[in-house]
């Protein structure tokens, strides 16, 4: 059955982190829709390679319409976590126990959103005392699956073992 998998995202988000989840997640027959702060507002990845329209701005969705959340790292997360907004869209998720899905940076929006003590994860090395800090259970490894909920992986290198884990919770 398709899915409609929220995706918050800005600016100086990480390309390929962003196009090739996005991507596959399609070709499964689900539907993924942008959530940045202004509809219609084209953003662009931090390598210059990819682009992006805004769907929806984050005043205008509820999670409830969702049934997944995909969050692409860069620095898109980072600005993401500054607006209560998008943290507590973001907290919903994991309160709610439904799928998300975060890779390199993006667990960022998870620390802000008190969501990750007593869960296993990873992301990029540079945030792994952030996510120790915020109670989390970090594994230095390409994909982590916790609790048939959240899937989080490190790098673009991880992109292929983080869109297979991702594609079968979709499932």
């Amino acid at each position: 059955m398709a899915k409609k998998i929220a995706c918050l995202i800005t600016d100086m988000f990480e390309d390929s982190e962003y196009t090739e989840p996005a991507k596959a997640y399609v070709e499964a027959g689900h539907e993924v829709l942008s959530i940045g702060t202004e509809k219609g507002k084209e953003v662009k990845g931090k390598q210059g390679e990819a682009t992006t329209t805004i769907d929806y701005s984050i005043d205008e969705v509820n999670p409830t319409d969702y049934d997944a959340l995909f969050l692409p790292g860069g620095f898109s997360p980072d600005i993401l976590r500054a607006d209560d907004r998008f943290v507590e869209f973001t907290k919903t998720f994991m309160d709610e126990k439904k799928p998300v899905f975060a890779i390199c940076h993006g667990p960022q929006l998870l620390i802000n959103a008190k969501a990750l003590n007593g869960r296993t994860v990873t992301g990029y090395k540079s945030i792994k005392v952030d996510l120790e800090n915020a109670g989390a259970n970090y594994k230095d490894e390409e994909v982590v699956v916790c609790g048939n909920q959240l899937v989080t992986s490190r790098t673009p290198d991880d992109i292929p073992a983080f869109t297979r884990e991702s594609c079968k919770l979709l499932s």
